[in-house]
């Protein structure tokens, strides 16, 4: 598999040229003054991590420009590779946007600066993320969203039932719950966030592009994704799972009165109970993510981000030096860890980081332990050029699905998300085999 990505008629990938360039940037000061970079990025507080860094390092002086957020950054960055210039030095990228930024010769290759050597540093998963599969490395992990479950123990105990470790288990699990109390679901199957479908359909073995060559192939009506969608078609259809979405005032009225059980996540989701639901603190359990097979454990990603060198950058060695201790540092990577609230990617670091679990959960102390084996075991994922499109089609397909309430229709939202994403690629001038 060829390391590049070509986006025909349209934009071409970072050049020879270009890569000699970045192998030649100097890391260092010159006696016109420090090294100046500029970064582009949205993580909270992220200026105290890096004044660590400053503080160290005065011949390469790293300046945090914040963003309001990972989609309006990107388009900022588009928006300046093609005038020509205002780029910055570093983006923070969300894993599923480095296909367009690559295809868009937005991102350079640093593998030639020493970011090749960075791989053991993380999960497989999240370094094919940055990879795309081949040779190039086009960023630097910085966070990741390994998935997870969390469960009312209080109420799964006052019924007799167990955390759930395998899909089969917890299928039984949720039709248990909802028949003792009409009111009450283990969980929900939203249609409004393709990410979480695509971190389980990742689990299950999906990955939804593919690239040979020049030709893009997709591979989102496969067996591992087709097996997901039956899976929750078939409980929505009995009734067993709700079919309501996420972050609706509903959603969170569940999660304060117990009638969501349980919620099917990511590493991230304290946060996210402690602001819905700061009451029901210490009656929630966090476990792994059931497996399909026990004795062969997966995980998928629900979010994350990476360090990205742009194609503009004059000093990329420079900028692959701060990326890499950003990122893999023991001290920078506590302070991502603790001012910054993400989970760090790099998963032995993290793992030494992270020793007191989130205030949310600090009844379970094995919190962090159960999130970096969750980390260690992500699988493999490849994202696409146009990502938009295929999630924009996943609400769509998913939520007709969801409304119907058949397996049947579960299986056709998978398809239509298979045929809507190939015909975009082809009428954007992709070659798709």
């Amino acid at each position: 598999m060829r390391s590049t990505l070509r986006h025909i008629g349209i934009a071409t990938v970072a050049t020879t040229a270009l890569l000699l360039s970045g192998c030649s940037a100097s890391s260092g000061g010159t006696e016109s003054g420090p090294v100046k970079l500029t970064y582009w990025a949205w993580a909270p507080n992220l200026e105290q991590v890096v004044e660590l860094w400053n503080e160290d390092h005065p011949d390469i002086q790293v300046v945090v420009q914040k963003q309001d957020g990972g989609d309006p950054a990107i388009t900022k960055l588009l928006t300046a590779i093609k005038a020509g210039s205002g780029a910055p030095d570093l983006i923070q990228a969300e894993y599923q946007k480095i296909p367009t930024l690559v295809a868009s010769d937005a991102l350079a290759d640093i593998s030639k600066q020493g970011a090749a050597d960075l791989k053991d540093d993380f999960s497989d998963g999240v370094w094919n993320s940055v990879t795309l599969g081949g040779d190039a490395v086009y960023a630097v992990p910085q966070d990741s969203g390994p998935m997870m479950a969390y469960y009312r123990t209080d109420i799964l105990d006052s019924l007799g039932l167990s955390v759930p470790t395998t899909w089969d288990e917890y299928a039984e699990v949720a039709r248990a719950v909802h028949q003792a109390d009409p009111t009450k679901y283990l969980g929900t199957f939203s249609a409004n966030d393709a990410g979480w479908f695509a971190g389980l359909a990742q689990q299950a073995g999906a990955s939804w592009w593919s690239i040979d060559g020049d030709s893009w192939g997709v591979d989102i009506d496969a067996g591992p994704t087709e097996q997901v969608a039956s899976y929750w078609g078939q409980l929505v259809e009995e009734g067993a799972i709700d079919n309501k979405p996420m972050y609706t005032p509903e959603w969170n009225a569940g999660l304060n009165d117990g009638s969501q059980v349980g919620w099917i996540s990511s590493v991230w989701a304290p946060g996210v109970l402690g602001g819905n639901a700061p009451d029901t603190a210490g009656k929630w359990t966090a476990a792994e993510l059931p497996q399909w097979d026990a004795s062969k454990p997966s995980n998928g990603n629900w979010g994350g981000s990476s360090t990205a060198v742009t194609t503009q950058s004059k000093h990329a060695e420079a900028a692959v030096e701060f990326a890499t201790w950003l990122n893999t540092d023991p001290k920078a990577v506590a302070a991502l860890a603790d001012v910054s609230g993400v989970y760090p990617a790099a998963t032995k670091v993290a793992a030494d980081a992270l020793t007191t679990s989130p205030e949310f959960f600090s009844q379970q102390s094995d919190f962090y332990d159960i999130a970096s084996k969750a980390s260690e075991t992500v699988a493999p994922f490849t994202y696409g050029p146009n990502v938009n499109v295929a999630f924009s089609a996943y609400n769509d397909e998913f939520a007709k699905a969801a409304e119907a309430k058949t397996a049947q229709a579960f299986s056709d939202a998978v398809a239509a998300m298979q045929s809507i994403t190939i015909d975009d690629l082809k009428k954007s001038g992709f070659s798709v085999e």
